[in-house]
């Protein structure tokens, strides 16, 4: 018999326990270099300049900044200046995430909420919308999560994404170059996840996921049917980090997927405005 397609509440539930547990776990032991959690408290940036450079000067404009895990991000736009607030559909992410808060210092809020309905209290207070880094392969309705995001800025206020590109979530191995995952669509793809990025060797519990594979095309369709306007979309060969462990770091530090003589994009960024 076919495989039974997860409908949306199902998908969520599943997703969320995988999350709850990673939220759990991650930078919560000595060994995960990651996170590095005491780092971070002792004033480690964790931004990268990609997002810091299309988000601006920060100080004073109240951010938003969606799936946002345990928020050592959110309160690092708060070390910058920005008023902060987190939105994660994950309440240990949420919990941990004020208890760091609690540590660091910075004012922050932190809101437990899908980001594919986020609530209407949010609605027309930041001046920025941040999301980064593996953000919409775990959203079924890019579409509602634009136009959440679209909801939730001023007039002039702007979106800022910068997360993996769809090419890249294609490979599952560089030597040999091996495509598994499907380009765009949006269809639920079921997988069993028994380990974290954070610390590939920890043992950690089997969980059922499911994973929606969005295109570039799909992804700005979205943005600008939720009334957005691009103002820049960016493709990126070269990166400061491998967001997937798969990739071989060259010389220069950076990191690249080679294809051919050339390479193809590992990040996208887009910025939109109100």
């Amino acid at each position: 018999m076919p495989e039974t397609r997860p409908n949306a509440a199902d998908a969520t539930a599943l997703n969320r326990a995988l999350w709850d547990t990673r939220a759990r776990i991650h930078g919560s032991t000595s060994t995960d270099r990651f996170y590095d959690v005491e780092s971070f408290v002792a004033g480690r940036q964790t931004l990268f300049a990609l997002e810091r450079g299309l988000a601006g000067d920060v100080a004073g404009k109240d951010l938003l900044h969606l799936q946002c895990h345990f928020g050592m991000d959110t309160l690092n736009w708060a070390r910058l200046g920005a008023r902060v607030t987190g939105v994660d559909f994950s309440p240990a992410a949420v919990e941990r995430a004020r208890a760091l808060a609690a540590r660091t210092g910075p004012a922050a809020t932190f809101v437990e909420a899908d980001t594919q309905s986020l609530p209407a209290h949010l609605a027309g207070r930041f001046d920025l919308v941040v999301a980064t880094y593996g953000v919409l392969c775990w959203i079924a309705d890019v579409k509602a999560w634009a136009r959440g995001a679209a909801m939730a800025l001023k007039p002039g206020g702007s979106l800022v994404m910068v997360d993996l590109h769809p090419a890249f979530q294609t490979i599952a191995t560089i030597d040999p170059l091996v495509a598994d995952w499907p380009y765009g669509g949006g269809e639920p793809q079921r997988e069993t996840v028994t380990g974290t990025y954070a610390e590939p060797g920890m043992t950690v519990p089997a969980h059922d996921t499911v994973q929606y594979p969005h295109s570039l095309g799909d992804i700005v369709t979205a943005i600008a049917d939720a009334g957005l306007t691009v103002k820049h979309l960016g493709e990126h060969t070269a990166t400061e980090f491998d967001p997937r462990g798969i990739l071989s770091q060259g010389q220069d530090g950076l990191y690249r997927l080679p294809f051919g003589d050339t390479h193809l994009p590992v990040l996208y960024s887009l910025r939109a405005r109100s």
